[in-house]
């Protein structure tokens, strides 16, 4: 059975302006999620900037997330590393704070082969008892899990169920979902890809949009999972000039821009990430008007 289905929220974590985690605020986005239909959290990813946290801080944002969420949704934890010994020990940690699932990203830098890949997620799977979703991003990790590659682990490794694709790439999504056969979980790893992908068998989403748009996110996917693809497709156009400002800049820049433009304070980010330029806070700003976000 999956994880989820539908939008899961890949939320950003709130800091004040000296870098600390702003737990108050995260608890409040929590909340905004929960009470906006959001299917699942997915704390500590990319766009929880989790690559600038202490490993401590880390495992405090997955156990305070899991805390708060209280098993309103499914909480699963993004535990990758280049270091396949720390991806160990962080997915043992946060399965220990009671995530219900784990977000692995391929090994960034190292550039692993495929054989490499396989024994790193195989590795990680074997310690823990939770299920693993596999998290596919080329562009950031230089490193490409091949179709094949996610099958066989899919296949062979009980408690690895799934990918989030965010190749960007259809063909080789259409790929996997051919040699899978419906043993792979397929997320889209990109907003402006929902229900192409879905249209390839997907679940639904790991969202950025979501932060801002939950409630709208949550329905374009639920749209789509109840038969209705043509309204599924329309809200899917209607979020593209939106979606395309939040990636104008590298996320999650534009999404911690645009949840100060709403009051809802996340916060400021952390080195090496930098402010937005002003012309791409206005493009944000346009967008975010036409969608009905700001006024």
């Amino acid at each position: 059975m999956a994880i989820f289905k539908g939008a899961g929220v890949a939320i950003v974590t709130p800091m004040y302006d000296n870098g600390e985690v702003n737990y108050e605020q995260f608890t409040k986005l929590l909340e905004f999620q929960i009470a906006n239909g959001t299917d699942a959290i997915i704390v500590c990813g990319t766009t929880g900037e989790a690559s600038t946290l202490t490993h401590e801080e880390h495992l405090e944002v997955i156990r305070y997330c899991v805390k708060v969420v209280a098993g309103r949704v499914p909480v699963v934890a993004g535990t990758g590393s280049n270091c396949t010994k720390t991806a160990i020990y962080l997915s043992k940690e946060a399965e220990a704070a009671g995530v219900d699932g784990l977000l692995v990203v391929s090994p960034y830098y190292n550039k692993a082969t495929q054989k490499g890949l396989y024994a790193h997620f195989k590795a990680i799977a074997d310690s823990v008892k939770i299920p693993i979703i596999l998290y596919n991003i080329p562009g950031r990790t230089g490193c490409n899990i091949l179709p094949e590659t996610i099958v066989k682990l899919c296949k062979e490794v009980e408690n690895i169920v799934g990918v989030k694709e965010a190749t960007g790439n259809l063909s080789q999504v259409a790929r996997l979902a051919a040699l899978a056969d419906g043993a792979v979980d397929i997320y889209s790893g990109e907003d402006g890809l929902i229900v192409p992908i879905m249209s390839l068998g997907g679940l639904g989403v790991i969202s950025v949009l979501s932060n801002i748009a939950p409630a709208q996110t949550h329905e374009i996917c639920q749209k789509y999972l109840d038969g209705d693809v043509k309204g599924s497709c329309k809200m899917q156009l209607e979020a593209l000039e939106l979606i395309e400002a939040l990636f104008c800049e590298v996320n999650p820049i534009p999404v911690k821009k645009a949840l100060n433009l709403m009051g809802m304070n996340g916060g400021t980010l952390r080195m090496p990430l930098s402010e937005m330029e002003p012309g791409n806070v206005e493009r944000l700003e346009k967008a975010m008007r036409d969608y009905g976000l700001i006024k």
